[in-house]
């Protein structure tokens, strides 16, 4: 699995920080997450999926 955010929607509300901080980080300078990894560990997925999924902007796409 991987994942995208897409800076154009993400307003930095940092949900998916919260849930997953090691595969998404707040950028210090536009407040946008970003995504730390390439690949999701299969043991975070779950997470990831949940992050995904409350995100406010939708701005997080899951690929398969």
């Amino acid at each position: 699995m991987r994942v995208t955010v897409d800076q154009s929607h993400c307003q930095g509300h940092a949900l998916c920080e919260g849930m997953a901080p090691d595969v998404f980080e707040t950028d210090d300078d536009d407040g946008r997450a970003r995504v730390l990894v390439d690949v999701i560990p299969p043991d975070r997925e779950s997470a990831v999926e949940l992050a995904a999924s409350s995100c406010p902007e939708r701005a997080i796409t899951i690929l398969a």
